[in-house]
């Protein structure tokens, strides 16, 4: 899933819309999955679910930035990219991590002709605490383990999806590498350095639509500290941080004004 476009139904004469759903940290375009059939019949175009840098397939990078994971994801849809035409739609919609690159992707200096970006789950605000842990990890080396299972129980918790996918989830395959005996999760720890994401310097960056979201029941962003920015916020009720793999459906109808 990582490096093609997927074809839902095609557009009509307006042009063609495309999707870009882009995964949190420690997660792969392949959480996207369980959407494949929603997206069949909901979205009227061509989608792509791409691994973030340093994520599942995706290489690691020297230095993480959200920057730098966006000039990756810019890369990896290639010549798709240069074949838009005016007529055609670009919407973005990225998780936690996510959704700040999916900003980063439609700042006008990046040129990217994207439409509308929801971004679902972003952590506004972070602790001199929070970001030291952060670093803390990212030095970290890779964990070896001596199962898959050790491995796949590893892998749900750094992703947030423990208790949202069994261990033996093709999901989960996506996170894991095996080498030489050993299990290993596909991540990169560095990117745990990316940072603390300046979301006012991006929404000043873009002239694009953005929503943000979140679960009503999740406990990294508030809706307070989401209508502090001064765009669209969405309460999802009932859901936590991974939303979209708790609520497809849900998460699928904020898209429905980008038809």
């Amino acid at each position: 899933m990582s490096d093609r476009w997927q074809t839902a139904a095609m557009a009509d004469e307006t042009g063609t819309r495309h999707l870009l759903l882009l995964h949190g940290m420690g997660a792969t375009g392949e959480v996207w999955l369980p959407w494949a059939p929603l997206l069949e019949h909901r979205w009227p175009g061509r989608w792509l679910a791409p691994d973030l840098a340093g994520h599942g397939w995706s290489p690691p990078l020297p230095a993480y930035s959200f920057e730098g994971l966006a000039r990756r994801v810019v890369a990896s849809l290639g010549p798709v990219a240069e074949r838009l035409g005016p007529r055609d739609r670009l919407v973005v919609l990225g998780h936690s991590l996510g959704g700040v690159v999916a900003l980063a992707l439609a700042a006008r200096s990046v040129g990217l002709p994207v439409d509308a970006v929801v971004g679902l789950g972003i952590k506004a605000v972070w602790s001199p605490a929070e970001l030291d842990k952060a670093r803390e990890l990212a030095e970290r080396p890779v964990t070896w383990f001596a199962s898959r299972d050790e491995a796949a129980r590893r892998y749900l918790r750094v992703s947030g999806l423990a208790g949202l996918f069994a261990p033996d989830h093709p999901v989960v395959d996506a996170g894991l590498r095996r080498e030489d005996g050993r299990w290993r999760l596909a991540m990169d720890p560095a990117a745990f350095a990316v940072g603390e994401p300046r979301l006012p310097a991006l929404l000043a960056a873009t002239d694009v639509p953005v929503l943000l979201a979140r679960g009503e029941h999740d406990p990294m962003v508030t809706d307070a500290q989401l209508k502090e920015l001064g765009v669209p916020v969405a309460t999802l009720p009932g859901l936590g941080h991974n939303a979209h793999v708790e609520d497809p459906e849900v998460v699928l109808s904020l898209l429905d004004p980008y038809h």
